[in-house]
């Protein structure tokens, strides 16, 4: 009888038990990470906002300029020009034609200014852990590492 019974009442104890660590990751903010929450620019899901999914060829740019106008913003000090350009050397040098250059110029040159015009109207944006994020992809794309990870 009790065999019998646990094997009808399996499928509700796990779902019990599943229930409750749901909640506890939500609450933890792991969640956002698999594509709940976080902000319109995505920084709090930071790179996961960009690698959740199968990769575009327009990721890279999109990443390097809302990185660039993230940093910008926080006040990091570095060159915003010399890092775009940097990055499109970087992308020449694979061997991008010149149609395939402009797409990448315009992603990067859209993705910058619409960050940088989304985080001007946000007095708070600079938060510690938005700083903590920006920091290592920001350092990384100042020493020519654009590769996407």
């Amino acid at each position: 009888m009790c065999t019998n019974l646990w094997k009808h009442c399996r499928p509700l104890v796990a779902a019990a038990s599943a229930i409750p660590l749901l909640f506890t990751l939500g609450a933890c903010g792991t969640m956002s990470s698999f594509g709940g929450g976080g902000d319109d620019d995505g920084a709090s899901t930071g790179i996961a906002s960009f690698t959740k999914k199968r990769a575009d060829p327009m990721d890279r740019p999109t990443r390097v300029g809302w990185t660039s106008a993230r940093a910008a913003r926080c006040g990091f000090v570095f060159d915003p020009a010399r890092l775009r350009g940097s990055y499109l050397a970087f992308e020449q040098s694979y061997g991008a034609d010149p149609r395939r250059m402009q797409e990448i110029q315009r992603a990067y040159d859209y993705s910058l200014e619409a960050t940088a015009e989304n985080a001007k109207q946000n007095t708070g944006y600079c938060t510690r852990e938005r700083v903590d994020e920006i920091r290592p992809e920001l350092n990384r794309y100042l020493s020519g590492d654009f590769r996407t990870l």
